[in-house]
């Protein structure tokens, strides 16, 4: 969530002109805190790689059945995947090395001008901090045990409105309901049943 904090304030500088008042000691501070968070920095580099990718493979992925035979389209799809993989592997370094060289002339900036040298020795501490550290690793483990009673706890509210959408759906695009006793359409997510 800080890391977070720090890359949007990165894009608000970016897009404005900040003239820091800074000291040699803020900016070394600036540095450190710059230091501890090139994981947030180099993850939003792939971000912004992936996304036009991503978009441009579900619009892909939409037009498929109106441009692609049926007997091609498992083949054009996987080569559509395997494009968009290579502008991603290729494309991120270019991102993630601009990112680092701008970093410290926006979000080193920005540090240097809304915190006191004080804070910024407070902010470079916490980050440092091994403890620090093992809490962000607990990260993904944190979200996804809260995740996990979430879902279990709102299933019985929420499958039936899942339901309710899908049907509103299959109506607007003309696909019949499924009608009672036909198996129901695969969930999002779901495998395919194995072929026999």
């Amino acid at each position: 969530m800080f890391q977070k904090t720090l890359l949007i304030l990165a894009i608000a500088v970016a897009c404005t002109s900040v003239q820091a008042q800074s000291t040699p000691a803020k900016k070394e501070l600036a540095a450190r805190i710059l230091k501890a968070q090139q994981p947030g920095i180099d993850q939003l580099a792939r971000g912004l790689v992936e996304e036009p990718a991503l978009e441009m493979m579900a619009r892909a992925s939409a037009a498929l059945p109106a441009r692609v035979a049926a007997d091609r389209r498992e083949a054009v799809a996987k080569d559509i995947q395997a494009d968009a993989r290579r502008f991603v592997d290729e494309t991120t370094p270019i991102v993630r090395e601009r990112a680092a060289r701008l970093a410290p002339s926006t979000v080193g900036a920005l540090l240097e001008e809304k915190f006191t040298e004080d804070e910024l020795k407070q902010i470079a501490a916490m980050l440092e901090s091994p403890t620090f550290a093992k809490f962000q690793q607990l990260g993904g483990d944190m979200q996804k045990v809260l995740a996990e009673k979430v879902v279990a706890d709102t299933r019985p509210q929420v499958e039936p409105k899942v339901r309710a959408l899908e049907e509103s759906i299959a109506r607007r695009l003309g696909i019949t309901p499924n009608a009672a006793g036909a198996a129901p359409a695969p969930q999002a997510g779901a495998k395919p049943p194995a072929k026999k």
